[in-house]
């Protein structure tokens, strides 16, 4: 245990920074032997080192994780406040999922699932986590094994039967947090039934990590949390301004630490130093595209393996998303946090995230973002693997098109699985939608 927690503590507080430093240092060497190609974009933030070094000092911690502090692997929209007091290692298996995603690794980390007896009907995530469970493979070096299984249903209800399948393989506690849906705003009695688990899940909790949460250091990570939002919030703020000082794309790769350390010191660090680079951006007009002409809304996830071509297509012709619903979710939601009331805020907080509310709410919150960030059109991503984000897209198309008078495209794709993603229907689709902007 103690030759355990040597390694994790090194691991974050001396390898980690030794290994980015020298990995800084060749990618400094190369890009310096490098000509620079052209490109639709601004200059790449100076702050991306930072968030790469944060998150992959995180990973490698990891590694060490189990067996010096309690692990818990977590959904994103878990109440992840409770557990840090408590000193656990938390995992985002979503965040996780995005990175093979990225690195196109889901089709085989799915087939292996698939092999199993799961469908290619189930999420994605959920296909690409249970794949590196199941063969051991992952882009980040090892994932530690869980102590404890933590999943809200705030999200979506797949994450339970996701969780199951998890707690079967590791043989270790499930907790859920079940949020009911909410069509206006939240009765009392369905925050108290949140507030209620909140409270179940501390008891679980204590016990796995052997130990009782500290109120005031409890206190102290919800403020975090509560201050980490909303500077995540004021960084995606400066997309108001002409031009936008970055793209939606680059949010939705900037988002990973409100995700996966939120309630930390090393989150908020980080949100001041990309708020100083955006403002500073704005300050001297510099643009997350170089020549922007239309300003886009997007819905629903990314397609992460074609992030890339995608925005660049559209950033050729001039456009740019200047905002995000999902980006959004994470500002959106933490603004309820409350350290003074810690219980019923979370209660709050969590049951108020966008997917658990009813189209006429979802609504309302795209038309907000629309007018705030003065959209002139909105891409909806037709998600096949978020089935709760995809629902009554059709119906949000007809009604953003009538009540803003702006243009909406459905684009049908998948977050995570390339063998659900079209790129020639999907490029002539985003073809004649620019084309309806001349």
């Amino acid at each position: 245990m103690i030759t355990r927690r040597i390694q994790y503590e090194v691991a974050g507080r001396v390898v980690g920074p030794m290994l980015m430093s020298l990995q800084n240092w060749q990618a400094d060497r190369k890009r310096r032997a490098r000509k620079p190609k052209e490109n639709p974009f601004g200059p790449p933030f100076e702050c991306l080192r930072k968030l790469k070094d944060i998150m992959s000092i995180h990973y490698l911690k990891g590694r060490y994780a189990d067996g010096a502090v309690p692990v818990a692997w977590v959904t994103s929209g878990f109440p992840v406040e409770v557990l840090r007091p408590l000193g656990y290692h938390c995992v985002y298996p979503e965040n996780h999922a995005a990175i093979c995603g990225v690195q196109r690794l889901t089709p085989e980390l799915s087939d292996a699932v698939e092999k199993e007896g799961y469908s290619r009907d189930l999420c994605s995530y959920a296909r690409a986590d249970i794949g590196c469970v199941i063969t051991g493979k992952t882009p980040v070096g090892r994932l530690p094994r869980p102590d404890l299984l933590a999943c809200c249903t705030n999200i979506c209800q797949t994450v339970l039967y996701w969780y199951r399948s998890l707690a079967e393989y590791f043989g270790c506690p499930l907790v859920l947090i079940d949020t009911p849906y909410l069509y206006g705003p939240a009765k009392p009695h369905q925050l108290e039934y949140v507030k209620d688990q909140l409270m179940e899940l501390i008891d679980v909790a204590e016990k796995v990590a052997g130990k009782k949460v500290d109120m005031e250091e409890l206190a102290k990570v919800v403020e975090l949390a509560r201050d980490g939002t909303k500077l995540w919030g004021d960084c995606l703020a400066t997309a108001t301004a002409k031009p936008s000082p970055w793209t939606g794309i680059d949010g939705f790769f900037h988002i990973a630490p409100i995700v996966a350390l939120r309630g930390t010191q090393e989150c908020n660090a980080y949100y001041r130093l990309l708020l100083d680079e955006l403002k500073d951006r704005v300050q001297k007009g510099v643009g997350g595209i170089k020549n922007e002409k239309y300003r886009l809304l997007w819905d629903n996830l990314p397609i992460w393996y074609n992030t890339r071509d995608l925005s660049t297509k559209l950033a050729n012709e001039g456009f740019n998303f200047v905002v995000t619903t999902y980006t959004n979710a994470w500002a959106e939601a933490g603004a309820q946090i409350d350290p003074a009331d810690p219980w019923n805020s979370a209660a709050r907080s969590y049951t108020y995230i966008i997917l658990n509310q009813d189209l006429n709410n979802r609504l309302q919150i795209m038309n907000r973002l629309a007018r705030t960030y003065s959209v002139d059109g909105a891409i909806l991503h037709s998600d096949r693997s978020c089935k709760p984000y995809s629902i009554g897209q059709l119906d949000l198309k007809e009604r953003m098109s009538r009540e803003l008078g702006i243009r909406v495209l459905v684009l049908e794709a998948d977050h995570n699985d390339p063998r659900a993603w079209s790129a020639e229907q999907g490029d002539t689709r985003v073809g004649a939608f620019m084309e309806s902007f001349a």
